[in-house]
């Protein structure tokens, strides 16, 4: 899903390039002027005799998976279809509000969904460095400053905000009570236990995320850097192929790769 896209192009290149997965359809907006367009071309890997369709209904049978880098709303809807079918899932979509993430852990009981903010391994180890780093470093001040390319439509990204969240469960903090999502004008001195959100947009910028642990006369930033989609793209294939021996239930990228 979201073929036509950024990440959409990137995962069709990482899933011709992976031996143990097969390229079976491509799905785009059905207003979108790529639909019927060859998949391998428009994601430049070379003409592919996939044509980039606009229903995912129509090609049910000839998937075992879907991976879908889309936007909430679309999400919702693919959501659907994938469980009334019985199919595996693979969710890197982000900006989902609090409904659409309950009924993502509805549908999870009854098909196997792998829902990430970040299908990267590094990042995903960053996860666990922030998870020490959190419970050592407790009491310092937390920022987390994130870029990324211009076309990106929210902020903070979904990487920066599972940062933030792995940060506060580990200090045994309220999340939303302590999340801080940009600053503008008088807003008086930092409060206490509180975790800052700065984004920044600009060119084409793949992703970074940087966490800065402030205290006592020093800093400790663990940052992770992307220079190319496939780091992302590679990573969702990964995921499709290990949802394949799981029960029904609501997976990250953490269970994966065996991080949890």
């Amino acid at each position: 899903m979201g073929a036509g896209g950024r990440m959409g192009r990137s995962i069709i290149a990482s899933l011709l390039d992976t031996e143990e997965a097969v390229l079976a359809a491509a799905i785009e907006d059905p207003e979108s002027s790529l639909v019927g367009s060859d998949s391998g071309e428009v994601a430049g890997t070379g003409k592919n005799g996939i044509a980039i369709s606009s229903d995912l209904s129509k090609v049910l049978d000839s998937i075992d998976a879907v991976i879908d880098f889309t936007r909430p709303l679309a999400s919702m809807q693919t959501l659907v279809t994938a469980k009334n079918a019985g199919k595996l899932l693979v969710l890197g979509t982000t900006g989902f509000v609090q409904h659409q993430i309950q009924k993502i852990e509805a549908a999870s009981v009854q098909i196997p969904i792998c829902f990430s903010s970040n299908y990267s391994i590094g990042v995903n180890l960053v996860f666990s460095l922030l998870k020490k780093a959190a419970t050592v470093l407790k009491g310092s001040d937390v920022e987390i400053v994130e870029a990324h390319h211009n076309k990106k439509v929210d902020a903070p990204s979904g990487t920066a905000l599972s940062m933030g969240k792995v940060i506060a469960e580990a200090q045994g903090l309220d999340f939303d009570a302590v999340a801080v999502k940009g600053r503008n004008g008088i807003v008086g001195a930092r409060k206490k236990d509180t975790i800052g959100f700065s984004s920044i947009r600009a060119g084409d910028i793949v992703g970074e995320h940087t966490a800065m642990f402030v205290n006592g006369g020093e800093a400790v930033e663990i940052t992770h850097k992307a220079f190319s989609r496939r780091t992302f793209s590679d990573g969702a294939v990964k995921a499709a192929l290990w949802l394949r021996g799981q029960k029904p239930g609501l997976y990250s990228m953490t269970d994966v790769l065996g991080l949890n």
